[in-house]
């Protein structure tokens, strides 16, 4: 079975077309500034080098058009005919409380992601703009949406309700839901698998650390809290958004600014790593700059280590403990010496590391001392293949109820 999976924005998608009798990605490629001028793709054929086109793209129809015609394109392509395809897979960002886990697209289902788009107003939007494109052009294909918040409905109702008058979930679903599912689920798993552990056994923390981050609690292969909460601004420090407030912070800036748009935007987009530095959204740069002495760059580097080590803490407190630790995403997978300052302090819970194990970016590794009680990982994540995988199970469930 060939599995076209597609991460659609309002402006732009990513894609990746994936062989799952060997998972093995024939394709990948990232359109962007759909309706925008200077609109482009980037297609990468796997062994080959990438290609880099400027096409007008009004439309995301038209942008997934060109895409399926460069899969199908004598020297860049990787399939005979469209036909090829069996099935799509879409990444969609809120699923609410009615999405436990990823479901083949129907009419309700539209209707039911159409429904919590107050939720995630910026996200889900666009990924309806995805499926419903692509529906237009391979109207045979199956779709499978897999959604970032399905993992996290796992958690138990004293981790996801806030304390605010019950009315406010009842009426108007305020909650905690989460995100980077796929991504916590995928990486949990790989965890076991690589252990040759059943995942029922292990009490994991998984950190996905990168521009946007969150840190998960999987219990026996399940979420059982997450820092991201109701939108994606709480939890911990990250490139542009504030994490953890104070209720009081947030009236104090409705006062001064009296706008709530102008609040979300100090909040979302001006605050983090940039708006404590003030030199940028990229640890690297902060990094570069605590370097040299800047004494924002240093508070803004060490109030995200802070952070993460407060959260690795508290959920090994809620589980009763913790057998293995995962570093994920960009920073994640490549922030060596930032994964060495968050474990350093951690030894009372078992966490010993081994500083040349861990001296390697982008790999899976397993980075702590032999003689450490938690076994501390990068796993790259892989949120794609997750997609993938849901979408052929999806699908082949389907066939047999038939």
């Amino acid at each position: 079975m060939k599995v076209l999976v597609l991460n659609c924005g309002s402006s732009s998608f990513k894609y990746q077309m994936i062989d799952m009798e060997k998972e093995e990605v024939l394709a990948k490629g990232l359109v962007e500034r759909i309706g925008i001028a200077g609109s482009k793709i980037k297609h990468t054929k796997t062994g080959r080098e990438p290609i880099q086109r400027e096409v007008d793209f009004p439309t995301h129809t038209k942008a997934i058009k060109y895409v399926l015609d460069m899969l199908v394109d004598d020297e860049y392509g990787v399939l005979k005919n469209l036909d090829e395809i069996a099935a799509a897979g879409h990444r969609v960002v809120h699923g609410g409380e009615n999405f436990t886990s990823s479901v083949l697209v129907t009419p309700d289902v539209l209707k039911g992601i159409e429904d919590v788009i107050p939720l995630a107003p910026l996200h889900n939007p666009a990924n309806l703009q995805g499926i419903r494109a692509l529906m237009e052009v391979l109207p045979g294909v199956p779709n499978v949406v897999v959604f970032d918040t399905a993992f996290h409905q796992t958690m138990p109702p004293k981790a996801y309700i806030y304390g605010i008058p019950y009315k406010y979930y009842k009426e108007d679903k305020v909650r905690r839901y989460g995100f980077h599912g796929t991504s916590h689920y995928y990486v949990a798993n790989r965890a076991a698998e690589i252990l040759g552990k059943p995942i029922e056994s292990l009490k994991i923390v998984t950190c996905h650390l990168g521009n946007g981050s969150s840190i998960t609690a999987v219990d026996g292969g399940k979420s059982v809290d997450t820092s991201l909460g109701y939108g994606t601004a709480e939890g911990v420090l990250m490139g542009t958004r504030s994490g953890n407030l104070d209720p009081s912070v947030m009236i104090f800036l409705m006062e001064k600014l009296r706008d709530p748009a102008l609040v979300n935007d100090e909040v979302q987009k001006k605050s983090g790593l940039l708006g404590l530095s003030g030199i940028s959204s990229d640890l690297r740069d902060v990094e570069n700059a605590a370097a040299k002495g800047d004494p924002r760059a240093k508070l803004a580097e060490e109030k995200l280590v802070y952070d993460v080590k407060k959260y690795i803490g508290s959920y090994s407190a809620a589980m009763g403990g913790i057998d293995v630790l995962v570093f994920t995403a960009g920073i994640g997978e490549n922030g060596t010496d930032f994964r060495r300052k968050v474990c350093d302090g951690l030894e009372y819970m078992g966490v010993k590391i081994d500083l040349e194990k861990n001296n390697c970016r982008g790999k899976e590794v397993i980075f702590s001392a032999p003689d450490s009680r938690v076994v501390v990982m990068v796993i790259p994540t892989d949120e794609e293949m997750v997609i993938a995988r849901d979408t052929k199970r999806c699908v082949e469930t389907a066939r047999k109820t038939e």
